[in-house]
């Protein structure tokens, strides 16, 4: 009667347990549906800047910082979730890494935004910033297949594990385009001045910056899905 009852209570633990997860697992879920619209945006202010309509890329660059502080606030709500139960300390560790790293793809996103504000009204070459936005289209796809990934997690966790390895496919493709936009502007030296080619370089690794948080975010779910076989 008394291992019943012991028995009965640990299942009860392990519901309760369960639920907390796919209840932290649908807000990090979240989060990474936010910090993909501050990519999206990214990608329609170079865009709107590139067809010099400055204006159009201000009132989306306003947006996506409103959109980054969501993501951040996201991030506090999971680690507070975390606090309440009772997960295994190393899956509580990989969660709180893994939102820590969306948390950063918003930032890396909020400083590109920064340099474009300063850029917007540069009389830059429209070569330069198509490029930008080829690599910014590169880093939708990137967090868009590492969305998938996230989503899987916790419920078909063989896709999950497929979608992340993915998640490096496309960031090899980003980083491909980085080193062009390198040599484009070394190309550029010598017809810009200092000032824009460092601001164009600080936009240049801020979109690295957001495109390897996402792939070592796929990392961390890489590691969940592991953890969740067990």
């Amino acid at each position: 009667m008394r291992w019943d009852k012991q028995k009965e209570t640990l299942l009860m633990e392990r519901w309760f347990e369960k639920r907390r997860m796919n209840k932290v697992l649908d807000i990090a879920y979240r989060q990474m549906i936010v910090a993909l619209d501050t990519i999206n945006d990214l990608e329609r202010a170079i865009e709107a800047v590139a067809e010099r309509n400055s204006e159009t890329a201000k009132t989306i660059i306003a947006r996506l910082f409103k959109t980054e502080e969501e993501v951040d606030d996201l991030r506090r709500v999971v680690f507070e979730e975390l606090t309440k139960g009772r997960l295994p300390p190393r899956d509580r560790e990989d969660i709180m890494k893994l939102v820590t790293n969306l948390d950063k793809v918003a930032d890396h996103v909020k400083d590109s935004a920064r340099n474009i504000l300063v850029l917007v009204n540069e009389n830059l070459p429209k070569e330069i910033w198509d490029a930008y936005h080829d690599m910014a289209h590169g880093i939708v796809s990137t967090a868009a297949v590492l969305r998938e990934s996230l989503k899987s997690l916790g419920e078909d966790n063989a896709r999950a594990r497929e979608m992340s390895e993915r998640v490096e496919d496309e960031e090899n493709r980003v980083d491909k385009k980085y080193l062009e936009i390198k040599s484009l502007l070394l190309d550029y030296g010598d017809k810009l001045n200092p000032a824009t080619l460092m601001l164009l370089k600080d936009l240049l690794d801020s979109m690295e910056e957001a495109t390897d948080r996402c792939a070592d975010t796929g990392d961390y779910i890489r590691v969940l899905t592991v953890s969740f076989k067990k």
